[in-house]
């Protein structure tokens, strides 16, 4: 895939995978963490074959992480990875059965926490 025809002049990849089943990448769903320096950091959600569903959040709104792997998510190295987020569309954002989710959860956390830096974004936490 052409990131650049697809995403604009100076966009890059950073990471990419697809759902899993049996920890085979045997789905339509696609992943794929883009970057456009000076501009946004997002992350892309694919959903389709012959008609196509994309979702997108801006890394700064993340506020939580979750991971979530079952036993053949064990044995297969597969989880889910669950973003937060403070988007009035999409506050969950699910990552399935992905490849590798304790390093993609530790990747996404170290690029929130960048961007909400860059962008000069805080999360408040209110305690009842």
């Amino acid at each position: 895939m052409n990131v650049e025809r697809k995403y604009g002049q100076g966009a890059e990849l950073i990471w990419k995978d697809r759902k899993r089943w049996m920890g085979m990448p045997l789905s339509f769903t696609r992943y794929r963490l883009i970057r456009k320096p000076g501009s946004w950091f997002k992350i892309f959600s694919d959903i389709g074959f012959s008609y196509s569903v994309v979702e997108e959040i801006n890394l700064y709104r993340i506020y939580d992480i979750s991971l979530r792997q079952s036993l053949i998510g064990k044995m297969l190295n597969t989880g889910t990875v669950i973003l937060f987020s403070n988007d009035e569309r999409s506050p969950k954002f699910v990552l399935r059965n992905i490849k590798d989710p304790f390093k993609v959860r530790d990747m996404f956390s170290n690029y929130v926490e960048e961007q909400r830096k860059l962008n000069n974004v805080r999360i408040t936490e209110f305690q009842a």
